[in-house]
C-alpha cells in the first residue's frame, strides 16, 4: 500500500492520521519485531516500513515467516530476517538485538504479551531501567474530541502507590514526547471524593500531592475523579467540581489493570475506538499490539513509539 493509500484509509480516525503524519520528517528506526508469524503482525510491520517509520528486523522461524509472506503476497525483498526457532526464543533474540544496539524499537508480533514482556524485564538480559515499566493505550475515540491516554491496562495488575507514580510519569513523558504539551491527568476512581473505604481515592489524593511536591513532573493532576466528571464538562459542572482537569482530562490513570482493561475495551467495542498500545519505562519503547489489532492500529502504535524514541534521543546529552 502506498503512503497516500495509508492516509486515505485512516480518514475516519483523524487523530491517528495526525500522529502518523508527524513521523514523516523523521528517520526510520530499526525495529526488532518478535515472532511476526501471522498476516496482521507481518503486514503491520511492512506497512510501517512503507510509511517510513521503521526499518523492520523480523525475528522468528525463518521458514514460517516466509510462508506467511507467500500466502498473503507480502514482499520481503531487502528485509532482514533473524532466525529463531519459536516465540520465546524470538522474544529473547529481539531483546538481545536491542541491547546490542542493532534496533531502537521493539515490537510484539504474533506471540503472547507475557513472552515479550518477560524477555524485556529479565534482570540480567532484559531492557530494565530504574523506572517501573507500564502500558499506555493511546485511544482514538471517534465520538470524543481529543485523544485519550489510558494507563495502565496491560502490565501492572494491582499497582501500589510507588508503581502508580511511575505509571503516571511514564504517561506524562509520552504525552510530552508526542509534542502535545502539558497533559491534564485524571486519577480515576468510582467517586470524586477522598473516601477511606475506597483505597484508590487515597492513592489519587497522594499522587496529586506528590505532583505538588515535584515527585511527579510535567503534568497537571487531579483526583480522585470518576470517569464521567473526568471527561465530561457537563458532568463536572453538575457535580460542582472546580478543576482545570475535570471535564477535559487527556490522561486517564485507572486504579488497576482490570478497570483499565474494561474501560479500553468498552471504548473499542461500543464507541468504535482504536487502541494503539505502547510499553514505557524500558530502555526503548515497546510496541505492544494485540493479535486482534487491525493494520491501522498497528501503524498508529508504530507512530507513537517512533515519535517517543526520537524525543528521548533528542534529550540525550552529547558526549564531548
Amino acid at each position: 500500500m502506498s503512503k497516500k493509500g495509508v492516509v486515505t484509509q485512516l480518514r475516519e480516525h483523524e487523530k491517528y492520521e495526525r500522529l502518523i503524519a508527524a513521523t514523516k520528517p523523521l528517520r526510520a528506526l530499526p525495529t526488532a519485531i518478535a515472532h511476526p508469524c501471522d498476516e496482521s503482525s507481518l503486514r503491520g510491520a511492512l506497512e510501517a516500513a512503507e510509511a517510513g517509520m521503521i526499518t523492520p528486523i523480523l525475528v522468528g522461524p525463518r521458514e514460517r515467516i516466509l510462508s506467511v509472506a507467500r500466502s498473503f503476497d507480502l514482499k520481503l525483498q531487502g528485509v532482514e530476517i533473524v532466525d529463531a526457532p519459536h516465540s520465546q526464543a524470538a522474544a529473547d533474540k529481539a531483546v538481545e538485538i536491542v541491547r546490542a544496539g542493532g534496533a531502537e524499537l521493539l515490537m510484539k508480533g504474533s506471540l503472547h504479551s507475557d513472552e515479550i514482556l518477560g524477555a524485556v524485564t529479565k534482570r540480567e538480559t532484559g531492557l530494565r531501567t530504574g523506572r517501573r515499566i507500564s502500558h499506555v493505550f493511546v485511544m482514538d475515540v471517534p465520538t470524543h474530541p481529543q485523544t485519550l491516554f489510558i494507563t495502565d491496562a496491560a502490565v501492572n495488575i494491582a499497582p501500589d502507590l510507588h508503581a502508580k507514580r511511575d505509571i503516571v510519569q511514564n504517561a506524562i513523558d509520552l504525552y510530552a514526547g508526542l509534542g502535545l504539551g502539558t497533559p491534564k491527568v485524571a486519577i480515576l476512581s468510582a467517586v470524586e471524593t477522598v473516601t477511606p473505604d475506597i483505597p484508590s481515592t487515597i492513592d489519587a489524593a497522594a499522587l496529586c500531592k506528590m505532583a505538588d511536591r515535584g515527585q511527579i513532573t510535567g503534568g497537571e493532576l487531579d483526583g480522585p475523579l470518576a470517569f464521567d466528571n473526568a471527561i465530561s464538562p457537563e458532568a463536572a459542572r453538575v457535580k460542582g467540581i472546580k478543576s482545570a482537569v475535570a471535564g477535559c482530562a487527556e490522561i486517564l490513570v485507572v486504579p488497576d489493570l482490570e478497570a483499565g482493561n474494561m474501560l479500553a475495551k468498552n471504548l473499542s467495542f461500543l464507541s468504535r475506538a482504536d487502541a494503539a498500545g505502547i510499553v514505557l519505562g524500558a530502555r526503548v519503547p515497546v510496541i505492544l499490539t494485540s493479535r486482534a489489532d487491525n493494520v491501522r492500529t498497528r501503524l498508529a502504535s508504530c507512530a507513537v513509539a517512533t515519535l517517543m524514541a526520537h524525543s528521548q534521543q533528542a534529550k540525550k546529552p552529547i558526549r564531548a
